[in-house]
């Protein structure tokens, strides 16, 4: 069966430093699919990325079958706005792939540009429960839940008989993302782990590198900042970790912490968006309320002294997210995109 030709339009900003995108991901499996992608934009400035997609769009408008768009709750939300207006301009199907732990936030806040944008596509895709939800309750029917995915056999599994105070944090570094807990937890837990360690990886957002560099300096603590690296680079690293830590204020279900629970590196995050929505308290992970690093550095405490419990939750993680492997995902894409 002949492959539909697709434009998909995010942010696809990797290669100027910035951290890899669903955008960048799911283009390569579809390709492997058999679809035709063409991608837009690479474009680092803002207003440069939306001429960028406009442009591609009316350049190929003539020749694709549909519009892939990823949306998400910031600013960036409305270039998918405005794509998607030219979609139901030119009668070209398009669908929203929903990113953003805030977006139901936009529901409220746009309800009119919101009515149009969902309503008028083919089908919006939500990678988790949590956007899912939200916008059945907000009335939207016209939606779907497809899972953000990996390739499970690129995460080799590690067991972790002992648990040490190694931490691994990977993220951009954003204010949305609450970096700095992770550096608070880290000064908490060393009052009673002196040996303990803690790397964050990921490239600086909005100056929060630079706060969370003061604050380490400040309190004398020997924090490893790696910067970006690449997924094979600091999947490779993540063997000499033991615990992983997600201290976001707002969240969809992130890729790395998924990454995370394939690799056997028991998580400690927040609770907050889709997190419920991805893992289970106490079963495949550990939720936490956000903004409150000593109740987060106690959690680690329990895992640190409690292996058993530890190696049980690592087990039932990677359990669950087989479910994410892209050779179940993919039955899910074809079957939208037919």
């Amino acid at each position: 069966m002949k492959r539909k030709k697709l434009l998909y339009v995010g942010n696809a900003l990797s290669d100027s430093g910035k951290t890899l995108t669903h955008i960048e991901t799911l283009s390569i499996y579809l390709r492997l699919e058999g679809y035709e992608v063409i991608v837009t934009s690479k474009k680092i400035v803002k207003m440069y990325r939306i001429i960028d997609m406009v442009t591609t769009f009316f350049r190929s408008k003539k020749t694709i079958d549909l519009v892939l768009l990823d949306t998400y709750s910031t600013t960036n939300f409305w270039y998918a706005v405005l794509i998607a207006k030219l979609c139901r301009l030119y009668k070209i199907a398009y669908i929203p792939i929903l990113h953003g732990g805030n977006l139901p936030l936009r529901l409220n806040t746009n309800p009119k540009v919101c009515k149009r944008l969902f309503g008028g596509a083919k089908i919006n895709i939500a990678p988790s429960g949590y956007l899912f939800d939200a916008f059945a309750k907000a009335n939207h029917k016209n939606i779907t839940l497809i899972p953000n995915t990996i390739q499970l056999e690129n995460y080799p599994f590690k067991e972790r008989s002992i648990v040490a105070p190694k931490l691994l944090w990977v993220r951009s570094f954003a204010q949305i993302y609450n970096p700095i807990m992770a550096v608070e937890v880290f000064l908490l837990l060393k009052k009673e782990y002196p040996e303990a360690q803690l790397t964050m990886v990921g490239p600086d957002k909005d100056g929060s590198l630079e706060r969370c560099k003061q604050y380490a300096t400040l309190h004398n603590l020997q924090v490893i900042f790696t910067g970006k690296l690449s997924k094979n680079e600091w999947v490779e690293r993540s063997q000499e970790f033991d615990i992983f830590i997600n201290t976001t204020n707002f969240d969809n279900t992130p890729v790395s912490v998924i990454e995370a629970m394939a690799l056997g590196l028991p998580v400690v995050s927040t609770n907050v968006g889709g997190m419920p929505f991805l893992i289970q308290n106490g079963k495949d992970g550990i939720l936490v309320n956000p903004d409150a690093p000593e109740i987060f550095t106690n959690e680690i405490l329990k895992l640190l002294k409690n292996p058993k419990d530890s190696h049980l939750i690592a087990l039932n993680a990677r359990d669950k997210v087989k479910t994410f492997d892209w050779s179940k995902v993919k039955e899910l894409w074809n079957k939208v995109l037919s």
